[in-house]
């Protein structure tokens, strides 16, 4: 069993999940169709499934070609997101169950980035991918919902074991942490994150994936009980109440802008 990423687009990631007795794999989030045939032919694998997130370009831009190039893939999307997942041929809800060879995912419902966002999770590979809604030390805008949409998704995502190993769709770990820092200057875990961050960046290599127990200490969104963050909001804000939507609504406000 394997997780392949596959860089797409300019700082997008794609990712093949192998049934190594099957040889079957499929692929999250394609955008860029000639850059995951290309590693699904090298690593001479069979894809029998495109496992988007969400609708938007730099997600599912390459659905129509996989469908073009695998007759009878399988292309899964959310019902909540109406139809605009390109080529799709299977519906699926909160809950549904998605295979990959014998490796079995769960779909979680996570709105608020888009109205129909989902997670895919692997029990089997303890690995869970959240597209745009929870980054390394992130989240993405509220596009579709609202604050405390959001912030019920990042909660249904951080019940997920501790070990469970967070591949997210986007490498924006480095702006994430410096944002991060900016709020909890004085978190260690964060600080030491966020210098191993730089290292790896600077040795051409990926920041993904994270794990949930990492993402309870660096993330700020998931982190709006931490007393140095809502210090750090008051000192901007003398106004903001103690209320935890409030408190992710001035962050993720303040994310929006730096």
């Amino acid at each position: 069993m394997a997780i392949i990423p596959v860089p797409q687009l300019s700082d997008n990631y794609a990712y093949l999940i192998v049934d190594d007795a099957s040889r079957e794999c499929g692929v999250v989030d394609c955008s860029e169709a000639g850059k995951v045939l290309d590693e699904v032919r090298r690593r001479e694998l069979n894809l029998i499934a495109v496992l988007p997130t969400h609708w938007h370009f730099d997600h599912v831009g390459g659905n129509e070609e996989l469908a073009r190039a695998v007759p009878g893939i399988r292309v899964y999307g959310a019902r909540n997101e109406n139809g605009r997942i390109p080529a799709q041929t299977n519906e699926v809800d909160d809950g549904a169950t998605v295979r990959v060879g014998a490796l079995s995912g769960r779909v979680i419902g996570i709105p608020a980035h888009t109205n129909g966002h989902i997670a895919y999770y692997f029990p089997q590979l303890e690995a869970v991918f959240t597209g745009d809604t929870m980054f390394i030390a992130g989240c993405g805008r509220v596009f579709e919902g609202k604050a405390e949409t959001m912030v019920a998704s990042l909660a249904k995502l951080a019940a997920l074991p501790d070990a469970t190993r967070v591949y997210c769709g986007h490498e924006y770990t480095i702006k994430n942490l410096e944002f991060a820092l900016t709020l909890e200057p004085d978190n260690q875990p964060l600080r030491a994150k966020y210098a191993w961050a730089k290292k790896v960046r600077a040795e051409g290599k990926f920041t993904i994936p994270s794990t949930i127990a990492d993402e309870k200490q660096i993330n700020p969104f998931l982190r709006t009980a931490s007393p140095e963050l809502r210090a750090s909001l008051k000192k901007l804000d003398g106004a903001i109440s103690d209320d935890p939507i409030a408190i992710f609504a001035k962050t993720r406000a303040l994310k929006d802008k730096f």
